[in-house]
């Protein structure tokens, strides 16, 4: 079969993470076949993958790689992840906004994501403890000068963690002080019996005062972060209010998330066959 040119890398990258974690492993020459691909572009593809730490290569193919509950990856690593996913969440988040709301965003690269997508909507006041959010904001004023509407940015202090959230004492209490309509809320992990998760403790203890003080509790993240447990749980499911992910989700799971997350919004191309497979049972 000759080059596909139709997938950009990353798309092939998702493709290829996707299938050796749901398959627990792959081989080069099924890649090749699957993608329409050739073998040299599988290779540098895993190559890419390995070097982000996201799987392992062995001879002939790639495995998934098993992480520790306490291994937190950077923002840049998981900045490469699920872009598309990541980009149909936050279209999707944002139109769960409405202007004047005071909303609140967590660390996060879909949080992130989503943040691009909110500079322009008049009137909201942002809490984050996020770095990389708030330089959103910041950046658009710059760029586009002085204007009536633009939001109003409350960056909590705190420790820097890997993922360039601030967490710790210092934001913990300034987050207690707030109030806010709506928690748009990133996480490492998310299963039934461990509800959301983080590998860092402290980030835990942050991520429970921003979903105590939110009156919404909006969960945005793509079907990896299912099934994923990480150190410490800082939420149950049936505080989610609403979660936003992507057409990944297997169908066969979204029922036992139905029952315990209040609304499921699955966003993307691909969400109307998902809703088709959920409806088969699949």
């Amino acid at each position: 079969m000759s080059e596909n040119q139709n997938l950009l890398a990353e798309q092939r990258r998702a493709l290829i993470l996707d299938e050796v974690r749901r398959r627990g492993g792959v081989r080069v020459n099924e890649l090749t076949r699957k993608l329409g691909v050739s073998d040299m572009t599988v290779r540098r593809d895993l190559d890419a993958l390995a070097r982000q730490g996201v799987l392992e290569k062995v001879h002939g193919g790639a495995v998934p790689v098993t992480e520790a509950s306490t291994h937190e990856p950077g923002f840049e690593a998981k900045s490469a992840l699920e872009l598309t996913a990541k980009e149909d969440i936050a279209r999707a988040a944002a139109d769960l906004v409405t202007p004047g709301a005071a909303i609140a965003l967590s660390g996060g690269t879909t949080t992130y994501a989503l943040a691009h997508r909110l500079v322009d909507v008049p009137d909201l006041t942002v809490v984050t403890n996020s770095v990389r959010v708030a330089d959103v904001f910041h950046a658009a004023q710059r760029t586009s000068g002085p204007r009536q509407g633009a939001a109003t940015v409350v960056l909590t202090g705190g420790v820097r963690t890997p993922s360039d959230s601030l967490v710790g004492p210092v934001a913990d209490q300034a987050i207690a002080s707030l109030h806010f309509d709506v928690l748009f809320l990133g996480v490492h992990g998310i299963s039934e019996e461990a509800g959301l998760s983080t590998p860092n403790l402290a980030e835990a203890e942050t991520n429970r005062r921003l979903v105590h003080s939110a009156r919404r509790v909006v969960v945005v993240a793509d079907h990896t972060k299912w099934g994923t447990v990480g150190l410490s749980s800082f939420a149950a499911l049936d505080q989610v209010d609403t979660w936003v992910t992507d057409a990944g989700l297997p169908g066969a799971a979204r029922a036992g998330i139905e029952e315990q997350v209040r609304r499921l919004v699955v966003a993307g191309a691909g969400a109307a066959d998902a809703d088709m497979a959920a409806d088969a049972g699949e």
